[in-house]
């Protein structure tokens, strides 16, 4: 077994482990590969690419992500082989918590390798029509000045410090003012559209931004309040759940502020 960087000539060869289900993979690897605070990895056997996972780090935080290992080497010990090589990869930055979204399929991997779960994520599908509804004045767009009130929002809520992410993302932003400070924010361009909010006026009049136009829905259960409108709103539970799943130091975050996540890269 051999472990080497994905570059971008590789993307061809992992575009046929793409997973059923999940949202086209080639998409965050070529993130990925140009992303500092990212490192995409491959695991080869016989010059074969027998599994794949990305490590991200984000100072002393980091997130296994992207794990998947090709259909014709499973049961061989490969996702566990990623998982310790990634965890490896973040140690080395000085990582102290390791965080990743499971699927029931790789659950017992992540357990095995020492991971504990911490939260569930309830998917909804939408059943009904969004019923029209005037959005609140005091939903705006990013102008810069926002940017310091967001960065230390993210902090506060995820529990890590994700600038160099959000940076990318915030040309397309909408805020929710408050007395005259940012309460709330939706990156609609990162994956699926996070929404972070200090308060749950301004969780709910995002929602309302985004979920007219957005058919599925991923939120963490302690968000009861989140969970509730959308049902309210056309949405229906799904039978699908994402486990989240951490290692080491235990991380501060409020899944109670989370009213849309990112992805199951990123939680």
């Amino acid at each position: 077994m051999i472990f080497s960087a994905i570059e971008s000539n590789d993307l061809d060869a992992i575009s046929r482990l793409q997973p059923e289900g999940w949202t086209d993979i080639l998409i965050d690897f070529r993130f990925y590969i140009q992303s500092a605070y990212c490192e995409p990895v491959k695991l080869t056997i016989e010059n074969q690419i027998a599994g794949i996972g990305t490590a991200i780090c984000f100072d002393k935080t980091g997130w296994l992500a992207h794990i998947i290992v090709d259909k014709n080497f499973r049961n061989q010990g490969i996702g566990f082989a990623i998982t310790q090589k990634l965890v490896e990869i973040l140690r080395n930055k000085s990582v102290e918590t390791f965080s990743l979204i499971a699927t029931a399929l790789g659950r017992p991997v992540y357990i095995k390798a020492g991971f504990r779960i911490i939260s569930e994520y309830a998917f909804l599908q939408r059943e009904s029509p969004w019923p029209i509804t005037p959005l609140s004045e005091n939903i705006i767009p990013f102008i810069d000045e926002h940017l310091p009130a967001i960065i230390a929002m993210d902090k506060n809520i995820s529990g890590e410090g994700r600038s160099t992410l959000l940076s990318g993302f915030l040309t397309s932003a909408m805020v929710c003012i408050e007395n005259e400070k940012v309460a709330g924010y939706y990156l609609p361009c990162l994956k699926e559209g996070p929404i972070y909010a200090e308060s749950v006026t301004a969780g709910l009049e995002l929602m309302k931004l985004k979920y007219a136009k957005c058919d599925i829905a991923v939120i963490p259960n302690q968000n009861t309040i989140a969970l509730d409108f959308l049902i309210k709103n056309g949405f229906q539970l799904t039978n699908k759940i994402g486990t989240r799943m951490a290692m080491g130091t235990d991380l501060n975050w409020m899944p109670q502020n989370f009213y849309g996540r990112i992805g199951g890269n990123l939680g």
